[in-house]
């Protein structure tokens, strides 16, 4: 089945008949992916049609953006196989590479806006759920919302340099490990959150001074990108959502995260320690209560709390008027 192009699957589909449910094969970059694009396709379902979400090959085991957008040259395309990927940063290039120009303009490849699903399952409103899913504590100790648009805040100006590094070829001067190092939260704690958003707008002013020592000609073109961003729907307070999605988990979520389930899970163990209840009682709550508990990257991984964030709407609306 590698390579195939829709008009196997149109071919496939007329074979079944006009009462069978039309199959769309939707091909993805990795395993991590197919449940998440489920997430987006599932609700279109009906009795005329069904998606299958696989990855572009079955035989080499080849996985990635690359291999799954080869499968959309030429006659491959069409109605009954569809390619969903990872923005990256093709929807922020616009079309000044050819891999952009594929993501954004064909009717048939669908795209996160956000730079990757990671970065819908670190979406700031649900990761309190999240909290709530790993210590079945529902005490609201943090802020998510409000540090991330913090956190964006902060990082909003060194990610316009990073846009337009990437657009005109100079990321060998500013890559994105670069940014991501610069934005690295280190030292957060729960109780002074201030100090790791103050620690971060220092390590990018400090960035930004010497860019603009490189490139003192440079200010409109920031500008520029800058306006371009802005329209495309990228903000100050949601910069979180655009950066590299594994630096996002990885570095910054999941640490801040697991400091505030520890919290959560001390507070839980704490009320059950000093309860009334007799010893042999305790022991047995608190028994049952660490064996509920789950693992923080698990449950941050199967995270779908970002339905309602507008970007996942507006790629359901991308697929409604595909299907329309």
């Amino acid at each position: 089945m590698d390579n195939l192009d829709s008009r196997y699957f149109e071919a496939a589909n007329a074979l079944r008949g006009k009462q069978a449910r039309r199959r769309i094969v939707a091909y993805v970059e990795s395993y991590d992916d197919i449940y998440f694009w489920r997430t987006v396709l599932s609700r279109f379902e009906n009795e005329q049609r069904y998606f299958e979400v696989m990855l572009p090959s079955k035989m080499n085991l080849t996985r990635g953006k690359k291999s799954v957008l080869m499968n959309f040259i030429g006659e491959h395309v069409g109605p009954d196989m569809i390619a969903c990927v990872d923005a990256d940063f093709d929807y922020l290039m616009q079309g000044a590479t050819e891999q952009s120009r594929r993501v954004i303009n064909s009717p048939y490849v669908f795209h996160t806006y956000v730079y990757a699903i990671e970065n819908y399952q670190c979406y700031a409103p649900s990761l309190h759920d999240v909290c709530v899913a790993v210590t079945l504590n529902d005490h609201r100790i943090f802020d998510f919302t409000d540090y991330f648009r913090q956190f964006s805040e902060a990082c909003f100006p060194l990610f316009v340099w990073s846009v337009w590094a990437y657009r005109t070829g100079h990321h060998g001067r500013f890559s994105l490990s670069d940014f991501n190092r610069i934005t690295d939260p280190g030292g957060f704690t729960i109780q002074n959150p201030e100090v790791s958003i103050a620690n971060i707008r220092r390590k990018v002013g400090t960035k930004i001074r010497e860019l603009q020592r490189h490139y003192p000609n440079n200010k409109e073109a920031y500008l520029k990108v800058k306006d371009d961003i802005l329209a495309l729907g990228v903000t100050p307070q949601t910069t979180y959502l655009y950066i590299q999605g594994h630096h996002l988990f990885d570095t910054v979520v999941a640490p801040i995260l697991t400091k505030v389930c520890n919290l959560l899970r001390q507070e839980r163990q704490s009320e059950i320690y000093h309860s009334q209840a007799h010893r042999t009682q305790k022991r047995n709550e608190m028994s049952c209560y660490e064996n509920s508990q789950q693992d923080v990257k698990s449950m941050l991984k199967k995270n779908i709390g970002y339905q309602q964030c507008p970007r996942f709407l507006q790629l359901q609306g991308d697929v409604e008027r595909f299907l329309g």
